[in-house]
């Protein structure tokens, strides 16, 4: 087919002959539980990644994408993909993950768009990977699901390009919607699509606070884990049973506090799941704020500005509760609002934020702010 539309072929000078999108995600409870084997609950976003392809008769591969400051075009050739720091090396990921698994790679162009905000803890990433391996799947006619495309886009992100990252937000990219969550078992990947509930609604704030997850404190709390699980004796903190939580207490500083999150965040995902099914909002609000608190205290994962905004939700009447969403260190918050009154809640909160000097939030999910 011929996709509609002049932005690619402004760019390449002929149409497209593929579109595929994928949503971000906002994850409503289970942070930093992915990498450890655990559960996660996220729900898919109205912002999208958009990429649309044309083949080529030969092996480059050029990609052009407008969320670039000015824009931007880079190239490489099939089959010589090669890590190079930039926003290309997420294209390269997935044809070198493809290739790996036995795919025939041919030339392309590609042009790419997104209203997922970058930095935001929203997947703008892997809203991207799963975009673009659902637009090869189509161009190249693979027989691949998309719990596939989901491991080809985590293998994309955490092996060739280098990011410490879970399974949840390749799975959120290519299998959740607006109207339920996502249930996941990292470990397995089962997962189960539970009705988000009607006498609510989401409210998500971008603190204007951006993060990477390829370098920094991120590869840090994931070692953290790590180091965790093997002085409790265990492969993962997925594992931790009556037996050894115990043990917890027992880890040096800053370990205990690691383990003691991941530990607890899986109880909260599981109960949060148990409150959705019985339409029990209170109880979800509380696991929220609950939720917060270890991913600033314990976790430490948590910012000012970000801890502003969730007090500043927190405080209105028509919250039910909280949360900085996300791998942390900045990015957004979310908060389970009345429903009708996310517009307004929003409002009040980034009024509320902007009267500190340099701070300016953007309401991303729940109404515009005008």
């Amino acid at each position: 087919m011929t996709v509609k539309g002049n932005g690619f072929e402004v760019v390449f000078g002929r149409p497209a002959k593929v579109l595929a999108e994928a949503p971000g995600r906002v994850n409503l409870i289970g942070e930093h539980t992915d990498y450890s084997g655990g559960y996660v609950l996220p729900t898919a976003i109205p912002q999208k990644t958009r990429v649309e392809l044309a083949p080529r008769e030969d092996r480059l591969i050029q990609v052009a994408t407008t969320n670039v400051h000015g824009g931007a075009q880079l190239s490489f050739r099939a089959g010589e993909e090669a890590r190079r720091g930039l926003w290309l090396d997420y294209i390269q990921g997935i044809t070198a993950v493809l290739r790996g698994r036995g795919a025939s790679i041919p030339g392309f162009d590609a042009r790419i768009e997104s209203t997922v905000p970058l930095g935001s803890g929203l997947s703008s990433s892997a809203s991207l990977l799963v975009a673009l391996a659902r637009a090869l799947r189509s161009m190249l006619g693979l027989s691949i699901d998309d719990v596939e495309i989901a491991r080809i886009a985590h293998a994309a992100e955490h092996d060739f390009v280098g990011a410490p990252v879970g399974t949840m937000d390749q799975m959120a990219a290519s299998l959740a919607d607006e109207s339920t969550a996502l249930f996941i078992d990292t470990r397995t990947l089962a997962f189960e699509r539970i009705p988000l509930p009607a006498e609510a609604e989401l409210l998500v704030v971008d603190s204007g606070v951006t993060h990477q997850h390829a370098s920094g404190d991120y590869k840090t709390r994931r070692a953290e884990c790590e180091r965790a699980a093997a002085a409790l004796g265990v492969p993962e903190l997925r594992d931790v049973d009556a037996i050894v939580e115990p043990r917890i207490a027992s880890l040096p500083a800053p370990l205990d506090r690691r383990a003691r999150h991941v530990v607890t965040e899986n109880a909260r995902v599981l109960a949060a799941v148990a409150a959705l099914r019985a339409g029990d909002l209170g109880r979800l609000g509380e696991l929220f704020d609950a939720s917060h608190r270890s991913m600033r205290d314990d976790f430490e994962v948590s910012v000012p500005a970000v801890d502003e905004l969730v007090e500043s939700a927190r405080a209105q009447p028509d919250v039910f509760g909280a949360r900085l969403t996300g791998g942390g260190f900045g990015g957004a918050i979310v908060a389970l609002v009345k429903r009708g009154r996310a517009a307004s809640v929003g409002r009040t909160v980034v009024e509320a934020y902007a009267r500190t000097p340099g701070r300016r939030a953007k309401v991303l999910v729940g109404g515009p702010v005008p």
